[in-house]
């Protein structure tokens, strides 16, 4: 990249009274301070990987063939053009040792890459997990890593996430309404990505799911958080200026104890917006309680008015 580019955007733009558009992979185009230097006068647009109807639409065939594909190697643009396996694992690990990692610890100059490294293996292997700087900190001081400190933790974690490695998700208290200070969750922008950082251990459909669904809402410009509802969790409360959505995350609820503590979230939140539970049940006589919507994970995914819609 031209040092001081910058300046050469802002000369066109003066010059030429013309639109540009700035795209790119180098970490200095994950500066958060990026629109500062061009004056206040740019507009971040995020691109995500492939959202699952995209993937879709481009290789087709058995749908669930292609979702367990999807989940599997992610939504990179190009694992969609290839067909062995070694292939998709081999692109995914180059971009893990760059873009994923080299260009976070070159931009953030950071000294200890085995430490970030193992942070990073820890996040992709609890995707949905609550955890905190302290929790991180700890786990990390009983693998050796002895001199680990929460602001160390906490300063990686910012770095990873400015990065568009991983999205943080604030939990916030519905009640008190108010967002809580701790015990945050991650998830990670490529289930692919992270998949191959942890080699394909740990492929749990069950925060899987969770991820595939917190990355679509993002897509599909809500703002998203975790619901605390006095000691119940919400997966996800999702709202843009006028709409809201309480929203569980299950791989199946036909099992009625599951069923129960799936919806039990939902408990006294009277206020008239929707609360659904997002599953991979097929089973047509499955019904909800209290109103309560269920939507089939491939329904949600392939019809981005289905929010509005059930």
């Amino acid at each position: 990249m031209v040092d001081n580019f910058e300046d050469v955007v802002n000369g066109v733009k003066t010059d030429f009274n013309s639109d540009l558009y700035i795209t790119g992979s180098n970490s200095k185009l994950l500066s958060s301070d990026i629109n500062t230097r061009l004056r206040g006068r740019g507009i971040e647009i995020k691109v995500y990987p492939l959202s699952f109807k995209e993937y879709y639409e481009n290789i087709g065939g058995d749908k669930q063939a292609a979702f367990n594909n999807y989940v599997l190697y992610g939504g990179m643009p190009y694992i969609a053009t290839l067909d062995k396996e070694y292939e998709k694992v081999e692109y995914l690990k180059m971009l893990n040792e760059t873009i994923g990692f080299k260009d976070i610890i070159e931009k953030n100059k950071i000294r200890n890459e085995s430490l970030f490294n193992s942070l990073l293996e820890l996040l992709c292997s609890q995707i949905g997990g609550v955890v905190s700087p302290n929790k991180i900190a700890n786990t990390l001081k009983s693998s050796n890593y002895k001199t680990v400190d929460n602001e160390t933790i906490s300063n990686y974690l910012k770095y990873i996430c400015d990065g568009f490695l991983f999205y943080k998700a604030s939990r916030y208290d519905l009640k008190g309404k108010e967002y809580l200070k701790t015990l945050n969750k991650y998830y990670v922008c490529d289930l692919g990505l992270r998949n191959e950082k942890i080699n394909f251990r740990q492929v749990e459909m069950t925060h899987i799911l969770e991820n595939v669904v917190y990355l679509e809402l993002l897509r599909r410009n809500y703002i998203v958080d975790i619901g605390k509802n006095d000691s119940q969790e919400i997966d996800f409360v999702a709202r843009t200026h006028n709409d809201l959505y309480y929203i569980q995350v299950c791989l199946s609820i036909e099992n009625q104890e599951t069923k129960k503590r799936e919806v039990s979230a939902f408990k006294g939140l009277d206020d008239g917006y929707k609360k659904i539970v997002i599953t991979m049940d097929n089973n047509p006589l499955i019904r909800l309680d209290d109103g309560y919507k269920m939507i089939h994970i491939y329904d949600f995914l392939l019809n981005e008015n289905i929010l509005k819609e059930v």
